[in-house]
């Protein structure tokens, strides 16, 4: 699970944020200042999302503390000022990515996803090209999965599924999300749909580690 710190002074918006970031399956810890947040530095959260105006101290000197702490955790962020002149500064600066404000909660999601995907998701490939799930080899070009190097049968949805999971390993997906990649936004059937192809996925590939998030949806343990 990946863990997220929010600072940000408006008391709800950093709730209504905090509310969307948690529906993704993530740990959401939000600070109201940046000293509370400066105590917090070593402990290296997945993903610093930063308010630029904060009441004690300028977000450029947070930012500047937790470059110096962690200089790979990616940081997002966020102002109502000039957007230009903030954007370049907090990119000079080290941020990874930037949103002005008023903004709809739903793009920082989609930004988070990505910057996470992007810095924590990478496969574990061979020189190949081919993804290891442990005790499984899972080669995308040719679209087959081995185990012992004996190829195990799979339908396409089946390896789709496999695939998806082995390029967000750890990550907690929602139905939706995997409806979305597997079948598509236009499809009109039900998430159950999902709960049937993880069911024979574990059936076909026993020894992989899928771990069932009620409410929610399902998350890859195989390293």
């Amino acid at each position: 699970m990946f863990t997220i710190f929010i600072v940000e002074d408006e008391k709800n918006l950093s709730q209504i944020l905090s509310h969307y970031l948690e529906k993704e399956g993530w740990q959401v810890r939000p600070f109201e200042n940046g000293q509370s947040a400066l105590q917090a530095i070593q402990e290296r959260p997945h993903l610093w999302i930063l308010d630029i105006m904060l009441p004690d101290i300028d977000g450029y000197q947070l930012l500047r503390r937790i470059r110096e702490e962690s200089p790979d955790v990616p940081v997002i962020f966020i102002s109502a000022r000039d957007a230009d002149i903030d954007r370049i500064m907090g990119l000079e600066m080290g941020s990874d990515d930037y949103l002005a404000k008023p903004f709809l909660p739903r793009e920082l999601v989609i930004r988070s996803h990505r910057l996470l995907e992007r810095v924590y998701n990478k496969p574990n490939e061979n020189t190949d090209g081919s993804i290891i799930i442990s005790p499984y080899v899972l080669d995308e070009k040719k679209r087959e999965i081995y185990h012992n190097k004996v190829m195990i049968e799979l339908t396409s949805k089946e390896f789709d599924l496999a695939l998806l999971f082995a390029k967000h390993k750890g990550q907690a997906l929602s139905r939706e999300q995997v409806i979305n990649c597997i079948w598509g936004e236009d499809y009109v059937g039900t998430d159950r749909s999902v709960d049937d192809l993880v069911r024979r996925l574990r059936k076909k590939l026993p020894s992989i580690g899928i771990e069932t998030i009620y409410g929610y949806g399902y998350r890859m343990t195989t390293k």
